[in-house]
């Protein structure tokens, strides 16, 4: 199996910027997809961002274009999502998910989670 280790959440005023990692091990990670999500409570779990196991082609939700940016290093097994020009509306539990083949924006697709990393966005 793999297994998906963030960090680097935590509480930062708005306009402020947070650098998120997603560490794997177990299995090739070179060979998967890595999709970024977030959930704020009463909400559904939702698609930030994606970057495919080449790292040449990346996928944002609308409403971070401009503001987040993904990458990934393979040779350290490591997903980045750098969050930008944060709102509070940004608040939300991140989660990073890796699969086999191309990118999703959907859950159900995700072979693998890591456990969540809190974002706080203060007005």
């Amino acid at each position: 199996q793999v297994q998906l280790v963030e960090s680097g959440g935590g509480l930062v005023q708005a306009g402020g910027s947070l650098r998120l990692s997603c560490a794997a091990s177990g299995r090739t990670f070179s060979s998967y997809s890595m999709g970024w999500f977030r959930q704020a409570p009463g909400k559904e779990r939702e698609f930030v961002a994606g970057i495919s196991w080449s790292g040449d082609s990346t996928y944002y939700a609308d409403f971070v274009k401009g503001r987040f940016t993904v990458s990934r290093d393979n040779a350290q097994n490591t997903a980045i999502l750098q969050m930008n020009s944060l709102k509070p509306e940004d608040t939300a539990v991140y989660y990073c998910a890796t699969r086999r083949g191309i990118v999703l924006q959907q859950r159900s697709g995700y072979d693998y989670w890591g456990q969540g990393t809190q974002v706080t966005v203060s007005s």
